[in-house]
């Protein structure tokens, strides 16, 4: 049995007399009529719902407060919630129990702000939350992660799944009348491969890719992210015209670093949303890190660990990875000044630090897209797993923009 905690406006915090007390006792005998037992299976991993009446204003158990600072804390008590087996639309790219990781420790660890706990993913109070709204995630695969964690929480997603296109994938949840969208755009700008005799891929800097553009205005959530794909051979255009590179030898273009290109296509996006004038909530959610070690992807790195990095190991974010997220976060803090002004809203997920800390939680060798190749994945998150933190993060932020 849950209890539902609710509030007069402009009540006081503690009840002295009778009146109040009697007023109480009936207020809590109408919600349990009003919210009968929950018997069916699928509630039981659920933790905390909000109820709200005409005239009473929804109250949150926990404070607000910083849930991006804090450490990874061991709950071997903690049940995941999904696995493979209950949820039959995970893909087989990151479903590594499927394909023989057998260690399930990894899963049984819970994010603890310093200075409060971070509520539980509650799929119930979620859907609540979206009815008759709808999110996109607009750039890479991390985001399609992100989507496939959170389709595996509403269990009648199976019966309301609508499309079965890979990177642009859809699911429309009939009862709340809530669509969630991924749109598939790895450099968030337009792109366009093979250019010319050298087999380069062409990004366009200066010109968002209209394959999300032309498509925002429906959702009332977005969320962006990007990271990995800027380091291959790339020409860059701007104006129409080439004027950069990364990786190449060609005359009369000057070559540049990863990070120009990475820069731009975040300042254009950006721009882009804000020149638009879009009306609903855009999310950064920044750079996932990876964790190869003794090689990259391509020269025979892996991710071994089965346990989180100790605070005494003293992990910290350096290198490219640090560039890049420096790079995104410039971009993005220059970005929400402007929305400000115009009463637009961006707001961070700020997963880096936190997800720097779990080099336990990828696929590894364990993935079903390898088709037995030895390349082991470091990039993407297993389902069930740390991932599934990002929409513990998700719903918080929703019920503080619910609430206001």
């Amino acid at each position: 049995m849950k209890l539902y905690l609710v509030k007069l406006q402009n009540a006081k915090n503690t009840i002295y007399n009778s009146t109040q007390k009697i007023f109480l006792v009936i207020l809590v005998l109408i919600s349990l009529v009003a919210f009968p037992f929950c018997l069916d299976h699928s509630c039981l991993s659920f933790q905390r719902s909000m109820v709200s009446f005409d005239g009473f204003k929804n109250v949150e158990i926990e404070k607000e407060c910083s849930i991006f600072k804090g450490k990874w804390i061991p709950n071997y008590m903690k049940e995941p919630y999904y696995t493979n087996l209950t949820c039959n639309l995970m893909i087989d790219q990151l479903n590594c129990a499927k394909f023989g990781r057998n260690d399930t420790d990894f899963m049984k660890w819970r994010w603890k702000p310093d200075e409060c706990d971070l509520p539980l993913f509650d799929a119930i109070q979620f859907l609540d939350i979206v009815r008759n709204k709808s999110i996109a995630f607009v750039g890479d695969s991390l985001g399609r992660n992100q989507m496939e964690s959170l389709i595996a929480n509403p269990e009648d997603i199976t019966r309301n799944y609508t499309s079965n296109v890979m990177y642009f994938r859809r699911y429309y949840y009939v009862e709340y009348n809530f669509t969630l969208a991924t749109l598939w755009s790895p450099y968030l700008v337009k792109s366009r491969n093979n250019v010319g005799s050298s087999g380069h891929i062409g990004i366009y800097l200066d010109e968002a890719n209209e394959l999300w553009a032309t498509q925002i205005e429906k959702f009332d959530y977005l969320i962006i992210s990007g990271g990995q794909w800027f380091f291959g051979p790339l020409i860059y255009y701007e104006n129409g015209q080439a004027s950069k590179c990364h990786i190449c030898n060609i005359n009369n273009i000057t070559s540049v670093s990863g990070f120009y290109g990475y820069k731009m296509a975040f300042r254009t996006t950006f721009r882009k949303i804000l020149e638009m004038n879009y009306k609903g909530v855009t999310f950064l959610r920044t750079l996932s890190p990876s964790h190869f070690e003794n090689g990259e992807w391509n020269t025979g790195g892996s991710c071994e660990r089965t346990r989180p990095y100790g605070n005494e190991e003293m992990i910290k974010l350096d290198g490219f990875q640090l560039e890049l997220y420096e790079t995104q976060m410039e971009e993005f803090r220059v970005a929400q000044q402007e929305a400000r002004i115009k009463g637009l809203k961006f707001n961070l997920i700020n997963t880096t630090e936190i997800m720097l800390m779990r080099p336990d939680g990828h696929p590894n060798h364990h993935s079903g897209r390898l088709n037995g190749t030895l390349a082991a994945d470091c990039v993407h998150w297993c389902l069930p797993g740390p991932i599934d933190v990002w929409n513990e993060f998700l719903l918080y932020m929703l019920k503080k923009e619910n609430n206001r």
